[in-house]
C-alpha cells in the first residue's frame, strides 16, 4: 500500500510539475515584431564578414503565423543571389556554392519556426551555423517584444 501511494504521489507531483511548466509558456501579443542579431565571429574572434540577420514575426492567435529571415553583410548589403560572388562574378564558385547554401537556409529557418510554432526542435543547417546564431538570436529578441 505504501508503495502504491508513494507512486501515486510521485506521480501526481510529476502531473503538477508538467502542467506548471506548460502555464509558463510565453503569451504573445498579435502583431508583427522584427529584431536585428548581432554580428556572430568565426571561432578564430573574426567576423569574416558574416553580417547579421534580420528576422519580422507575425504573431496571430498569440501564436507565430509568418516568419522571414534576411541576412545583410556588416556594411548592411543584403546577401542575396550576388552573395559570393566578387566584383560581380563568380571567381571561386565552391565559395559561391556555400554562400548561396548558406542564403538559403534563411527561408527554410524561416519555415521550420512557423511550422515548429518555437525554436525548440530547430537545428542549425550544415553550411549555415552562423545563419543559425543569427536567427536564433533575432527571433529570441523578436519574441520578447511580442510577450504580454
Amino acid at each position: 500500500m505504501r508503495k502504491i501511494t508513494a507512486v501515486l504521489a510521485a506521480a501526481g507531483l510529476a502531473a503538477v510539475v508538467l502542467t506548471g511548466c506548460g502555464s509558463k509558456a510565453a503569451s504573445y501579443k498579435d502583431g508583427t515584431y522584427e529584431a536585428q542579431s548581432s554580428v556572430f565571429e568565426n571561432d578564430d574572434g573574426t567576423d569574416d564578414g558574416n553580417g547579421y540577420g534580420v528576422v519580422s514575426l507575425t504573431i496571430k492567435d498569440g501564436k507565430i503565423s509568418d516568419c522571414t529571415f534576411t541576412t545583410y553583410e556588416a556594411d548592411g548589403t543584403l546577401k542575396d543571389e550576388d552573395y559570393g560572388k566578387e566584383d560581380g562574378r563568380i571567381a571561386n564558385k565552391d565559395y559561391y556554392n556555400k554562400a548561396q547554401k548558406a542564403n538559403a537556409s534563411c527561408a527554410e529557418y524561416a519555415s521550420m519556426l512557423v511550422q515548429n510554432g518555437q525554436l525548440d526542435g530547430i537545428d542549425s543547417i550544415s553550411g549555415a551555423t552562423i545563419n543559425y546564431k543569427e536567427f536564433k538570436e533575432a527571433v529570441e529578441l523578436a519574441l520578447k517584444k511580442a510577450e504580454e
